[in-house]
């Protein structure tokens, strides 16, 4: 019985250190495509000739700040051909920024993906670590008892089997945290990114809607 849980609780151990290194390695590749997405994205967009032109490079592009763009024209276009619709009361900027900031809030949202299962398993694996040494050594300290021999020889295998588990417990929190706290912080400055680039998209809408 001992043993079955023990196992279990490094099985589940493993479980978790597999579902963090996947996690973090698709979280890599997701924000180095995003950030690669992006530099091109932003490149072609403001050496764009003008606001048509601007807006070509939106449909054609991929990527977060493409789709940003893209909610933005959106809406200006359904502004201009209907800018006395109750739906349109307001400054031009601020009526445009609602869309373009559900749009955010649905990209930081899809990025978000996968930071509450790393943050929960460095949370916990170390708890799940302790629970299999605790019920291994309370086992192993019972058989002892039963045998009547209480040597070093006999204390130190079961014991130090069950402390096993604490140690893989930290050693599965450890990455974990480390990759949480990484990707929050490429989060905030992706999030930093869009935000500039969402105030500058919305201050040329505005120039071009003063044009019209």
């Amino acid at each position: 019985m001992e043993l079955s849980v023990v196992s279990g609780a490094l099985l589940v151990l493993i479980a978790m250190s597999i579902l963090t290194w996947t996690i973090a390695f698709i979280k890599f590749r997701n924000f180095g495509r995003a950030d690669k997405q992006s530099t091109i994205f932003q490149k072609e967009f403001w050496d764009a000739r003008d606001w048509s032109a601007g807006q070509k490079v939106a449909d054609d592009a991929q990527g977060d700040l493409a789709t940003l763009a893209k909610s933005g024209y959106t809406e200006y276009d359904a502004f201009m051909k209907n800018p006395v619709s109750l739906r349109f009361i307001g400054e031009p900027a601020e009526v445009l920024q609602q869309p373009m900031r559900r749009t955010l809030a649905n990209i930081i949202r899809h990025h978000e993906h996968g930071l509450s299962e790393l943050a929960t398993v460095g949370a916990i694996s170390p708890f799940v670590g302790l629970f299999g040494t605790v019920w291994g050594i309370m086992h192993a300290l019972e058989s002892i008892s039963k045998s009547g021999a209480a040597s070093i020889d006999v204390v130190a295998g079961p014991i130090g089997e069950a402390l096993i588990a604490t140690a893989i417990g930290i050693a599965t929190a450890i990455p974990a945290v480390l990759f949480y706290n990484y990707f929050l912080r490429r989060l905030k400055l992706q999030n930093m990114d869009m935000e500039a680039f969402l105030e500058s998209f919305l201050r040329l809408a505005s120039h071009q809607i003063d044009k019209k």
